[in-house]
């Protein structure tokens, strides 16, 4: 379902950029616009996996427990294991990529691996295998590209200024409508894939990692050391869905212009899943076996 989603999503976004391209250019416009748009679509597809991974430097873990957390995890949850990548971000958080679970990769911050102990690594890693398995990671993944794309188009559409239509007296007016509609179409796609898998991957990360309290602690401490900041995120906010707390500055709120539900009420889903009797919790490990050493 979420792959017809996903091709339902490309198709929508190839009929704007076609529209886009008609407004700035005419017929012509429209065409270049629908090719542009086609190579978005595919580039998105097949490659926006290893794009997002290049933007935020992350590099591949070998070994390590995130590593066989990972693989133990999946295991448990009947699917492929994917690949483990390590972000040196000190802001704590993570995400999931790739176009299937066959092809998928999850993200960590050293920040998070600072914070977490083990148990709560293990809730937020079930969190992305949801993300995975669910196949949301495609549609969040291709969704980041073409939502980075549309900005591109409206800035074009402000320094060309609609040249292709000054003749009928729509120029300047279709240039400044794009400069709006564009981005904010692409805001409320990224609203509307992110909100509710949230807590569908909260729920199921609950149930892979058995332990609900832990992932709810996780996404307590890192809502709260949110404040550091991610200056790569602040650069490209098309990519903030993504990750499993918001990593923008400003406030988190549970409205139509978040990108995430709030965490309050996440924690509060978790912990009544916790009180509703689950599998046994795989026991807590208070010691970070991650955090860098002092002086190291």
């Amino acid at each position: 379902m979420n792959t017809l989603k996903t091709f339902m999503l490309l198709a929508a976004l190839m009929a704007l950029f076609g529209g886009v391209g008609y407004l700035l250019g005419g017929p012509s416009g429209m065409l270049i616009a629908l090719a542009f748009g086609a190579a978005i679509n595919a580039f998105a597809y097949w490659n926006s996996d290893k794009a997002v991974l290049r933007l935020y430097g992350a590099r591949p873990m070998e070994s390590g427990r995130p590593v066989e957390i990972t693989a133990e995890l999946a295991r448990r949850a009947g699917m492929p294991v994917p690949k483990v990548y390590l972000i040196e971000a000190s802001q704590p958080n993570a995400f999931a990529t790739g176009r299937n679970p066959r092809h998928a990769a999850i993200a960590v911050s050293r920040g998070l691996l600072d914070i977490l102990d083990e148990a709560e690594l293990r809730g937020v890693i079930a969190h992305e295998l949801t993300h995975i398995k669910n196949r949301d990671t495609l549609t969040m993944t291709v969704t980041a590209t073409l939502a980075g794309a549309l900005s591109t188009l409206a800035n074009f559409a402000m320094f060309t200024g609609g040249a292709g239509r000054r003749e009928r007296g729509a120029g300047p007016l279709a240039a400044m409508a794009l400069m709006f509609l564009a981005p904010m179409a692409a805001m409320l796609v990224q609203m509307a894939i992110s909100r509710t898998r949230e807590y569908e991957a909260d729920r199921g990360g609950a149930i892979i990692s058995g332990d609900p309290s832990a992932l709810a602690s996780a996404l307590r401490k890192i809502e709260g050391a949110g404040r550091r900041g991610n200056p790569v995120a602040e650069r490209n906010p098309a990519t903030a869905h993504m990750f499993i707390i918001n990593p923008l500055s400003g406030r988190r709120m549970d409205n139509l212009f978040a990108t995430h539900p709030a965490t309050e009420n996440r924690i509060a889903a978790l912990e009544t899943l916790a009180g509703g009797g689950l599998p046994p919790s795989l026991g807590r490990v208070s010691k970070n076996p991650w955090a860098r050493r002092r002086g190291a």
